[in-house]
């Protein structure tokens, strides 16, 4: 039996193959589509993903097809100077396009071991207490202990679980290409100039020389979402804003995004997850979609590891939704908020000149730079220390780094007093008896994703955290 079935090849389920693999678990990963696609829907990481791809030991390989961009203020639009000590070692965004993204993502999966099977559409599942059967489109049935869905909006897998998708519906949708030109960039500039502010986006393609990338407004959106639009909606539109096609030619492809925002209400049903689109959409306002799923991969990733393998807390899978809904819900709230801010109409105009005023402040700006990167998340783990729930920056240690001793997807034991230990956990938590002038609590246990499970110098209370996190000692 196959240990995890993931549905979807994109970001998220790519994500999840990998940690999955770094604990010896089965996976295999199934997506329709024959080949990977060429769309570049995003743009880039933000500095959470930038430093899970740092705790894995892959940064530099996306460091090398990336372009590094400074980290400065940008909510909704609005341009302001980064802030100072923000809470991270990587003070970027990570320009890299989706496909890159996802071929780099496939070639830590499958180096592990990782199984992915294209051309392999979803139809049917059926649950019991020991497996899911997976029935595919060509009649082919699998079995696994665990089936997660990550397969965008419009997931198969959520549909047929029967979990709803409340939200509201899209009410703007935009056009997204990627074409030859025949104009020069002035004159594209003074044709496009001739539509409302922001209707009509291009630039030099990030993913191929010589092509520029389209992003056009449309006037509604459509009802069936399913529909593939075509170059000639695309030239149709931008002749209906500007009188003219701006010179476009030879398209590579043509796709469509709206500001939907909907959220599932569960995203566990008994032996079936959804993470990434298929449980969250929202409008693209901040880049945040793709850097969401990814996350959720994180935290989902040695939690359902923990289950194969055996040595789960009886409550561990039921810590994902707990977790992670809140932190989807949060960023559907400062999407539409973004969106709200971008309308031309007066008073969401007057509400962005107060916005805009405000983050002159600097604690402000700062919050809302956190937001959207993803720094300031803090799960539920209870009080005490500031850093418990929160992901622990990369910190120097007197031999070293922090995130270096992180690749493994293990939980870690920092001690700073030389007198804790594991000891009973070894199988799972590595113990690093060193020094840090960046933290100043004795000790911390991290748990696999990099978030603090627990501070202090007690060795009583370290025990307590680490059958909570880590199960039964061995």
């Amino acid at each position: 039996m196959i240990d995890v079935i993931i549905a979807g090849a994109g970001p998220t389920g790519l994500m999840l193959a990998g940690e999955l693999r770094l604990h010896g678990v089965r996976v295999v990963v199934l997506d329709r589509e024959p080949a990977p696609t060429e769309h570049v829907r995003a743009l880039g990481l933000h500095v959470r993903s930038i430093e899970l791809m740092d705790q894995r030991g892959l940064l530099d390989r996306f460091l090398a097809e990336g372009t590094q961009y400074p980290l400065r203020g940008f909510f909704a639009g609005i341009a302001k100077p980064a802030p100072e000590r923000l809470d991270t070692a990587h003070n970027y965004i990570l320009g890299i396009p989706q496909p890159t993204v996802e071929r780099l993502l496939t070639e830590h999966a499958t180096g592990l071991g990782a199984e992915i099977q294209r051309g392999r559409e979803l139809v049917g599942l059926s649950q019991d207490d020991d497996g899911v059967d997976v029935d595919l489109a060509d009649g082919a049935r699998l079995r696994a202990r665990w089936l997660v869905g990550c397969d965008g909006g419009r997931s198969t897998v959520r549909k047929l679980l029967g979990v709803d998708f409340p939200g509201q519906a899209a009410t703007v949708e935009w056009l997204l290409a990627e074409v030859e030109v025949s104009l020069s960039t002035e004159e594209m500039t003074a044709a496009a100039a001739l539509a409302p502010e922001s209707y009509i986006r291009f630039g030099p393609s990030p993913n191929t020389d010589g092509l520029y990338r389209f992003v056009v407004r449309t006037d509604r959106a459509i009802e069936d979402r399913a529909t593939t639009p075509t170059f000639d909606d695309l030239t149709r539109r931008l002749r209906d804003l500007t009188g003219t096609d701006l010179g476009i030619h030879s398209p590579r492809w043509v796709t469509r995004f709206g500001d939907a925002t909907r959220q599932a209400e569960r995203y566990r049903v008994n032996r079936v997850f959804l993470a990434g689109d298929a449980a969250h959409v929202h409008p693209p306002m901040g880049g945040q979609g793709l850097n969401l799923g990814i996350q959720d991969a994180a935290n989902l990733g040695w939690k359902l590891a923990a289950t194969v393998n055996g040595w789960a807390p009886a409550d561990l899978l039921d810590t994902y939704e707990s977790e992670r809904h809140p932190v989807a819900a949060d960023v559907l709230t400062n999407t539409r908020a973004q969106a709200h801010l971008l309308s031309t109409e007066p008073g969401a105009q007057a509400v962005r000149a107060l916005i805009t005023e405000l983050m002159d402040i600097e604690e402000v700006n700062r919050h809302l730079i956190a937001k959207i990167v993803a720094i300031d998340i803090r799960y539920p783990l209870g009080d005490g220390h500031p850093l418990l729930g929160r992901r622990l920056r990369d910190i120097a240690l007197k031999q070293g780094r922090l995130y270096a001793l992180t690749h493994a997807a293990r939980g870690l034991l920092l001690d700073q007093t030389g007198t804790l230990s594991p000891t009973g956990w070894s199988d799972r938590v590595d113990h690093v008896v060193d020094i840090s002038e960046e933290l100043d609590t004795p000790a911390v246990l991290l748990r696999p994703d990099g978030h603090v499970a627990w501070t202090g110098d007690s060795q009583e209370d370290l025990t307590a955290h680490l059958s909570r996190w880590f199960g039964p000692s061995a």
